[in-house]
């Protein structure tokens, strides 16, 4: 049904182009860039060996507005998917503004100087895809991305409003390593060390990074140590959910996680201002995250599951009046490696990538502008889940989280 242009190598890449080759019927022609060609040429020959669909590569710095537009062109998409750094979310919108072309993205802008990714930068994009006939969807993850369509289904088929929502984000998988990241580690640290934000009575409230912990007893995985922090999805739910009196996102995070990661911050590791270093500038993150483990090469050692799902109170849609649901997805790391070669957390994130992508390409979802998850209706999103291996579930539970 369409031609996708897929920028971006790594974790998530890999699984988006492996199913989309899964889904010929929709994505007829698919070609990945990233900056290292490289990594590019091992995602095409895995995609060769697992399904026989060939994708052609490109190297593209995606910083480059005017090279990346070259490329869009040139190949001819119907649609852009862009799974290439936060940071370079704009020069691709930009890019495909140049180029004519649908964009769509995981995760929301954030600026390298700055920890701190809203989605403000892309909103002020509307006007200009809207003038151009474009459509532009935002955060077609897991998370942000699934669990917005989580919230919307119910209010769609359970609640007619929700007053709480809670976001739980664990990952139980245990790849043998004393410290890694399971998905880019300059963007992961950059998002747990930043100071957490959570929705309340019309406006975001700040506390310390990590500053909140709960301990929860996650399906198929056990208690686990969950901490408050900021994620994305809240700032768009508080939008297009404003009845919603509390929003609040969770994340597990092992002992031996936190235990590394405070050292790291408390010897200057975590910094992204630069500094001096035999003469020169660097970044002391980014050369952290030259020396810790390539998220993707974990694949193969990590083991367990990912538990990550929404629990709304609200007003029933039945009017037997307020009820509260738990809807999630569980993934097992193990099962998304042996189809991708890639662990669960690249995953959930790269299957929601492929079917936002095949909503556009197949018309169901439509609109000239900037999109948000949360504006079209899930049910078709949520029925290409099941089908597509991030099969979810929904209970009703006694009430909503007593803390």
């Amino acid at each position: 049904m369409g031609k996708v242009l897929v920028i971006g190598a790594g974790g998530v890449g890999s699984v988006a182009v492996h199913k989309m080759a899964m889904n010929a019927d929709i994505f007829t022609e698919i070609t990945l860039a990233s900056r290292t060609v490289s990594k590019c040429d091992a995602i095409a020959k895995s995609v060769k060996e697992r399904t026989g669909v060939t994708v052609p590569t490109h190297a593209i710095d995606a910083d480059d507005v005017d090279a990346t537009t070259a490329l869009i062109k040139q190949v001819g998409p119907d649609l852009v998917v862009n799974l290439a750094l936060p940071y370079q979310d704009l020069s691709i919108m930009d890019a495909c503004l140049n180029a004519g072309v649908h964009y769509m993205d995981t995760a929301n802008y954030e600026p390298k100087d700055v920890a701190r990714f809203e989605y403000h930068w892309q909103w002020a994009y509307q006007d200009r895809f809207k003038e151009a006939g474009l459509m532009a969807l935002l955060g077609s993850g897991f998370d942000p991305g699934v669990t917005s369509v989580f919230a919307m289904w119910l209010k769609k088929h359970k609640l007619k409003t929700i007053r709480t929502l809670d976001i739980l984000d664990c990952n139980g998988g245990d790849h043998g390593q004393a410290f890694a990241t399971n998905f880019n580690p300059e963007i992961n640290i950059r998002e747990v060390t930043a100071p957490a934000r959570h929705w309340e009575n019309g406006e975001f409230v700040e506390t310390p990074a990590m500053g909140v912990k709960q301990q929860f007893d996650f399906e198929e995985v056990g208690p686990k140590n969950m901490y408050m922090m900021y994620h994305e999805e809240l700032e768009s739910l508080a939008r297009f959910l404003p009845e919603m009196e509390r929003g609040r996102f969770w994340m597990t995070f092992g002992d031996e996680y936190i235990k590394h990661l405070t050292v790291l911050q408390n010897v200057g590791m975590t910094r992204i201002d630069p500094v001096m270093y035999n003469g020169q500038e660097i970044i002391p993150l980014q050369f952290l995250k030259a020396v810790l483990p390539e998220p993707s090469s974990l694949g193969e050692t990590t083991k367990g599951k990912t538990n990550i799902g929404d629990i709304a109170t609200g007003e029933a849609l039945d009017g037997s009046g307020e009820k509260t649901f738990y809807i999630k997805n569980i993934c097992d790391h193990e099962d998304a490696y042996e189809e991708t070669g890639n662990q669960a957390v690249s995953y959930t994130t790269g299957v929601p990538a492929m079917i936002g992508a095949a909503m556009i390409l197949t018309g169901t979802w439509t609109g000239d502008g900037v999109f948000n998850m949360e504006q079209f209706d899930p049910d078709p999103f949520m029925d290409m889940l099941n089908k597509h291996g991030l099969p979810w579930k929904v209970e009703e539970l006694d009430g909503p989280l007593p803390f």
